[in-house]
């Protein structure tokens, strides 16, 4: 699926096969559709009958790829799950793209094609590629076999080997107009997609995600119990949300950047709908505080799918909040 916001970028891509690089890095924030680019132009380079707007969609080598079975494609992620015969998991998802998958991928792109003509592959996220991976890799980017696309998509490039980066051709996919975004949203029945779309950071698919019922109602809760900083049981309030930890983070590094903006420029980003909240806690709050909270939070971002206590980890931010936005209250009295 090719969104309306990257439909220019894919037509610039595809419009001539012969000569697209051997290697595309598409690169940028989350949730703007870079995958779904991706199979498209892989789905492309495979159709025996591209037009303008991409693949046909009905052709052998379209109807094998949107069945997962051309034998000239391969999509690498972090391996899923292995579960046994009676459903039980007996090995947890990787949380890396391992060399043994790379160099499949290596071996796979350097065989003749079984159709006579193009190979494609997508990697996603291309950060995920632990060093020996990505060291793996280089070799099938240095000495590229004919007739080959490989598709790095990376919402981090700067985690990836320099050398890897220097030997694709970096494709920035940036966030989309926000009107076009809304406008998209509630065409496909997105709820409150102004409010969403502004959470996200303007990322459209990202949105959406914070738009399903479930999601917006846990949400609404936490945004609630920090909007009552003085009120907040932070031992209570970590072991609820333990574990969702990277939401509650997401939330609390959304609802500092606001405070702080509030306080700085008078002016919030993530959370429109509470300005009058976060405007009135900024005006009370401690700014170095603040400051010190929003270093802490972001640096914690890099680790934060390895916790190793993530009801302690998340206790202790809700202390530094609640000291930083009583300390204009406790200075008075």
């Amino acid at each position: 699926m090719i969104h309306p916001w990257n439909r220019a970028l894919f037509q610039q891509l595809s419009a001539d096969r012969e000569h697209l690089p051997h290697a595309l890095l598409l690169h940028g924030p989350a949730g703007v559709g870079k995958r779904d680019m991706a199979l498209a132009l892989a789905q492309w380079m495979l159709c025996e009958a591209p037009g303008a707007e991409g693949a046909c969609g009905v052709c052998d080598a379209c109807n094998w790829f949107l069945q997962g079975n051309h034998p000239d494609y391969r999509y690498l992620e972090p391996r899923e799950e292995e579960t046994d015969e009676s459903g039980k998991v007996t090995k947890k998802a990787s949380k890396e793209i391992k060399v043994e998958q790379v160099r499949e991928i290596s071996d796979f792109l350097s065989l003749s094609a079984h159709r006579g003509g193009w190979r494609s592959a997508v990697i996603h996220p291309a950060e995920y590629m632990n060093a020996a991976a990505a060291n793996a890799l280089l070799k099938t980017l240095e000495e590229p076999p004919p007739r080959v696309l490989l598709i790095l998509v990376s919402h981090q490039p700067g985690r990836l080997l320099p050398t890897v980066r220097s030997r694709c051709r970096k494709i920035a996919v940036g966030l989309p107009d926000s009107v076009l975004a809304t406008a998209w949203m509630r065409q496909v029945g997105v709820g409150q997609a102004d409010t969403v779309l502004a959470e996200a950071g303007g990322a459209p698919l990202t949105a959406m995600a914070y738009a399903e019922a479930e999601w917006s109602e846990r949400r609404e809760q936490f945004l609630d119990l920090l909007a009552r900083p003085s009120l907040l049981d932070v031992c209570a309030v970590a072991e609820i949300y333990k574990p969702h930890l990277a939401e509650a983070w997401g939330w609390l590094v959304k609802w500092v950047h606001d405070a702080l903006s509030q306080r700085l420029a008078g002016a919030s980003r993530y959370f429109p709908d509470r300005v009058e909240v976060t405007a009135k806690l900024a005006g009370q709050a401690d700014l170095a505080g603040l400051l010190a909270l929003e270093r802490e939070l972001a640096a914690a971002g890099r680790w934060l799918r390895h916790p190793l206590n993530a009801a302690l980890l998340l206790e202790s931010w809700l202390i530094r909040y609640v000291a930083a936005m009583s300390a204009s209250r406790q200075s008075k009295s």
